[in-house]
C-alpha cells in the first residue's frame, strides 16, 4: 500500500514542474493526473475571482466546478499560452451569467466587474477572443447592436432594456437571439466560448 501511494505521490509531483503548454498537451490526450495539476495549481485563484465579486461561498463553489468540468468536456479543443488566464475569463462569464440570470443581480455594480478578476491580458487567445467579439459587435446592425451591448456588456435584463429603449421583452430576446447565433459563426473553432455569453 505504501509503495502504491509513493508512486503515486511521485507522479504528481512530477507533474508540478511541467509547463502549462505541456499539461495542455496532455490534457488533450486524456490524461487526469495533468487535469488534476491544472485543478490544483488554478482552483484558488478561479475561487477567489469569483468571491471576490460574489461573496457566496456556494455558488462560488458551484461556478468553479461548472468551468472545470466544461473544461475537461472540450480538452481535445484547447490551446492556449496561460492556462489560468484561459481559466479566469471563463470563470468571468460564468460569474456574469450567474448575476445576470439570478434575482441578486441588482446588488452588484456589474459595471466595475472587470476590476474583480486578475485575468492574464497578454494571453494571446484572450486577446484574439476580446477582439473577435468587440469586431463582430460594432458590425451589428444599430438596434441590434445597442441591445447586445446593454444585455452582455451593461448585464441589464430583457425587461430593463425594453423599458429603456422603448420597446417589446419579445423584440429584445429576438435581437439578443440574432446576435449570439451570428456570434457562434464568427468564433468558429472557438465556439464552446459561446456557452459563457448565453
Amino acid at each position: 500500500m505504501l509503495t502504491l501511494i509513493q508512486g503515486k505521490f511521485n507522479i504528481m509531483a512530477g507533474y508540478s514542474t511541467y509547463t502549462d503548454q505541456e499539461l495542455v498537451a496532455l490534457l488533450r490526450q486524456g490524461d487526469k493526473h495533468a487535469f488534476n495539476e491544472i485543478h490544483d495549481r488554478c482552483f484558488d485563484a478561479l475561487f477567489r475571482s469569483a468571491y471576490n465579486v460574489l461573496r457566496d461561498r456556494d455558488a462560488c463553489m458551484d461556478i468553479v466546478q461548472e468551468v472545470f468540468v466544461w473544461f475537461w468536456e472540450h480538452k481535445e479543443r484547447h490551446k492556449m499560452s496561460s492556462i489560468k488566464g484561459y481559466l479566469l475569463m471563463a470563470v468571468k462569464y460564468q460569474t456574469a451569467n450567474y448575476i445576470r440570470s439570478s434575482k441578486v443581480r441588482e446588488n452588484y455594480r456589474l459595471a466595475h466587474l472587470e476590476e474583480n478578476f486578475s485575468i492574464n491580458e497578454e494571453s494571446l487567445e484572450l486577446q484574439e477572443l476580446q477582439a473577435i467579439i468587440k469586431s463582430f459587435t460594432e458590425q451589428l446592425p444599430k438596434h441590434c447592436r445597442e441591445v447586445f451591448k446593454l444585455s452582455r456588456q451593461e448585464h441589464m435584463s430583457n425587461k430593463e432594456i425594453a423599458e429603456k429603449l422603448g420597446i417589446s421583452e419579445k423584440t429584445v430576446s429576438v435581437q439578443i437571439m440574432r446576435a449570439l447565433t451570428k456570434l457562434r459563426g464568427e468564433l468558429g473553432k472557438m465556439y464552446f466560448w459561446v456557452n459563457f455569453f448565453m
